[in-house]
């Protein structure tokens, strides 16, 4: 069994065996045990992600997580997704910058998916929210129902 590479440079005496398809069951391509494969794919989604973000909404890394904490760690809308399972995404005012890129001022905050697709579907109006959270509260067919008992 080939040694890892990145064991052999920390010096770890350990034999891991090299990583494993799940699908396939055969070794993956590459010379690193499972804990260092799953390890270097950690640091490139996050480095992706740090990427893309900075390209779309001209906010770095920092700035990110620094709006994550700023918001208590959850989608600022639902306050239950945390991003754990799936990072929370940037919100910004799309009426500020024309094009596919944001300026970095006018981004609000840090949603979950189904926040950020419920905040588009209601086109960034926040009359939109206050008929929804009256709709909520005062439902208009119990009215209908208890006029009729």
């Amino acid at each position: 069994m080939k040694p890892c590479v990145d064991c052999t440079a920390e010096e770890i005496t350990t034999n891991r065996p090299i990583a494993i398809d799940k699908r396939t069951g055969k070794p993956v391509p590459g010379p690193r045990c499972m804990s260092h494969h799953r390890a270097k794919r950690t640091a490139t989604k996050t480095r992706n992600h740090a990427r893309y973000v900075e390209n779309t909404y001209s906010i770095d890394a920092a700035l990110y997580r620094a709006i994550i904490e700023a918001q208590g760690g959850k989608c600022a809308i639902c306050q239950r997704a945390n991003g754990s399972t799936k990072r929370l995404a940037v919100d910004h005012d799309h009426s500020c910058c024309a094009g596919p890129t944001s300026c970095g001022k006018c981004v609000r905050g840090a949603l979950c998916s189904v926040c950020n697709v419920f905040v588009g579907r209601m086109r960034d109006d926040p009359e939109a929210f206050v008929r929804g959270a009256a709709y909520l509260r005062y439902p208009p067919a119990q009215a209908v129902i208890n006029s009729l008992n």
